[in-house]
């Protein structure tokens, strides 16, 4: 297996028949999945999605993939295609826009549908190309076709793009269950066919590729959901993504199948829950859905609600809830459902979700105990299958950590292909497919990009650590008033600290210390504020690390006298 090294240049420029791929998300983690193609000096787009921030990134709204390497060249990219509509896929797309507004932007039609009403929040109206399963669009030097997979939302697509220098075949997020909700399979038929004729580079989903066997059914998941809306003494609370359109019918069957009238709680619930109805992707027998007004006047066990927050996003309805800061109030006899994932990183918030609704007294049923969540995506038996069905000449795992990319990639090399045309990328990495192979030339920036309030790429590294240290250590800030003419304090500075233990006489110990730095700065002629403020600064932190052990931020202002 071909790996990254560190010290990778810049890439060379790319010859005449070759195809260069290059990830801006979706390798080393899972969410901003984005990948560019380029061939004959033009630029096709595979999704644009975002990653939702961890702990340590406090402040952040979600993290963009890197558009410095594309940028001056927008106007060659000729369509950005996306596989399917969940965030990690599309959520980025409103960002790529405000670069340049008339990209074509290609999808199956709930995928277009969920961009759209996205789109309009931000103001801008796509230019869009509808496509389906079977179908061949060209764009530009790139001929894509659109191959049927099945997912934890309808309508996915996997995508062959044709170019001169061969034929790529990316799966975007897919499983094979074999009896899916809306009976649309992953067309393994096709994916035969495209091997047929010759697959010289695979692109395959990365995420469940440590997990053995085959993923689940969703259809399975139906004695369990059912089961919880047949018991529950109380009301039944439903938390789920929301796009995860199968998984809400089956909530909806449930309750339908049991008296329940079931309303959408949450903002992005209540659009994709109205979108997916209105083009017959949710069916929704007639008089189920209630708005919350009609619902208060039913009893208890006649009601369920199905809303965001599976994730414990701390302003999705579920953790608002389990804080007590939501017009829902939970409590005892109420059932609580969490009918999704763990997402990597967001484990903490999760648990932390579920033991502020036990508090409360509702009966929490979750993955951990009940069969109430299958993965969307495709297993190590699934994988293997796929590599024997293709036989592809060069493969790339893509959507996943390391340990996710490393195991697919192993699954590839068990199956026959060659572990020198297996290649491991990291984000950022160029990837060329030159006369039939395909290996690393060299990489481009992909850093992270954060989105902080109404701000892009505002929040660097170096802030978002200024914010963990304000949040862990505390800030202090000195107020020395400096007699201009002598350059030693003209009266004791003053201290304001805040989140860092202090009383009054903590900071009188490190006044001899300042002193003694103005009179140093004196001595070689330092009178310049900007470089007291530094000196003052550096000494403080210093004393607060010997003395107490903390790395408070500090603020140091300086006054002339």
């Amino acid at each position: 297996m071909s790996h990254p090294h560190p010290e990778l240049k810049t890439a060379p420029p790319l010859p005449a028949n070759g195809l260069r791929v290059i990830a801006l998300g979706g390798l080393g983690e899972i969410g901003r999945n984005m990948t560019v193609f380029e061939y004959a000096g033009k630029l096709l787009i595979v999704d644009c999605g975002v990653l939702f921030p961890e702990e340590h990134q406090p402040g952040v709204d979600v993290i963009l993939p890197d558009f410095t390497s594309i940028r001056d060249r927008l106007d060659d990219i000729v369509a950005v295609v996306l596989t399917h509509g969940h965030e990690d896929h599309i959520g980025g797309v409103p960002y790529l826009l405000r670069e340049r507004a008339d990209i074509p932007v290609v999808g199956s039609k709930l995928t277009l549908a969920f961009l759209e009403a996205k789109l309009k929040e931000h103001g801008i109206r796509p230019r869009t190309v509808r496509v389906r399963e079977g179908d061949r669009r060209g764009f530009g030097p790139f001929n894509c076709e659109f191959v049927a997979v099945n997912h934890s939302i309808p309508d996915g697509l996997a995508v062959a793009i044709r170019t001169g220098a061969g034929m790529v075949l990316h799966t975007g997020d897919f499983k094979m269950d074999q009896f899916p909700l809306d009976e649309r399979i992953t067309d393994l038929r096709a994916f035969a066919r495209l091997g047929e004729e010759g697959v010289d580079l695979f692109l395959t989903d990365s995420t469940n590729a440590e997990v053995p066997g085959f993923t689940t059914s969703e259809r399975e998941l139906n004695p369990a959901i059912e089961q919880v809306l047949r018991t529950a003494p109380r009301r039944v609370i439903v938390s789920s993504f929301a796009s995860h359109v199968h998984r809400i019918q089956q909530v909806l069957d449930a309750a339908h199948q049991h008296g329940r009238k079931v309303a959408f709680v949450g903002r992005s619930m209540v659009r994709n829950m109205g979108i997916a109805r209105e083009l017959g992707y949710l069916k929704v027998p007639s008089g189920l859905v209630v708005n919350m007004k009609e619902l208060e006047k039913l009893p208890d066990h006649k009601i369920a609600l199905v809303c965001t927050g599976s994730q414990g996003e701390p302003m999705a309805a579920l953790s608002r809830m389990a804080n007590r800061d939501h017009v829902i109030r939970i409590g005892k006899g109420d059932t609580v459902l969490l009918a999704s994932s763990l997402i990597p990183g967001n484990e903490n918030a999760i648990y932390r979700v579920i033991n502020g609704l036990t508090r409360w007294g509702a009966n929490v049923v979750h993955k951990g105990n009940a069969k109430v969540h299958v993965s969307g995506h495709a297993s190590a038996g699934e994988l293997v299958y796929c590599y024997n069905i293709v036989k592809p000449r060069n493969v790339m795992p893509v959507h996943g950590e390391w340990r996710h990319l490393r195991a697919n990639g192993d699954l590839a090399i068990r199956t026959g292909v060659d572990p020198d045309r297996v290649v491991i990328a990291e984000d950022g990495v160029v990837v060329d497919l030159v006369d039939g192979r395909a290996s690393i030339t060299g990489k481009v920036p992909a850093g992270y990009v954060y989105v902080d309030g109404m701000t892009v790429g505002g929040a660097t590294e170096a802030s978002l650590k200024d914010r963990v240290t304000l949040a862990q250590e505390g800030v202090v800030t000195v107020v020395a008033i400096v007699d201009a003419n002598t350059g030693s304090l003209a009266e004791a500075p003053d201290f304001l600290a805040r989140g860092f233990e202090h009383d009054d006489t903590t900071f009188a110990p490190v006044i001899p210390v300042i002193e003694k730095v103005l009179a140093t700065a004196a001595s070689e002629g330092v009178g310049d504020a900007v470089q007291l403020e530094q000196l003052i600064a550096r000494a403080v932190a210093n004393w607060a690390f010997r003395t107490h052990r903390r790395k408070p931020l500090i603020i140091p202002v300086i006054i002339d006298a």
